[in-house]
């Protein structure tokens, strides 16, 4: 599993042209999911985003996490976080998990997440989708299972 997680004032996602959802303060994560993800994945990766301490205390110093400042996730799908740009300029995505079980492991993940008491957004598996966000900071975290 790979993700971007931004630090965001305020995001939203549109698809065909309606808001399907939007958030004030808290993180956009774009979710990218392979074939060897499983539960235990998604529950480790769920549990680090949760306690990542990235929103500024009164001191200015990144020390507070989601829950502290009352934050919101918008959870996007992103299967491209797994291209593989090393020959030609096409890139491969080979690694991205298949529909089906990608789609199960990001709804699942969603899940998990809400579990945690967060308000979580999401944009819809597969759909041709328009994010806009205000990056906070700016901050971007990158988070790869495979490192963690």
């Amino acid at each position: 599993m790979r993700t971007v997680i931004q630090r965001v004032s305020e995001a939203s996602v549109t698809i065909d042209g309606s808001v399907h959802g939007a958030i004030g303060r808290g993180y956009m994560i774009l979710v990218g999911i392979a074939d060897s993800d499983d539960e235990a994945v998604i529950n480790k990766m769920a549990d680090k985003i949760a306690r990542l301490r990235i929103f500024e205390d009164e001191n200015g110093k990144m020390n507070l996490n989601l829950e502290q400042v009352s934050g919101a996730i918008l959870s996007i799908s992103q299967f491209t976080l797994y291209a593989d740009c090393r020959k030609g300029n096409r890139p491969s995505f080979s690694k991205a998990g298949r529909p089906d079980h990608a789609k199960k492991m990001y709804l699942y993940f969603n899940d998990v997440m809400r579990r945690y008491g967060f308000d979580v957004q999401e944009g819809i598996f597969g759909a041709d989708m328009k994010v806009r966000l205000l990056n906070d900071g700016p901050v971007t975290i990158v988070l790869d299972s495979d490192t963690l």
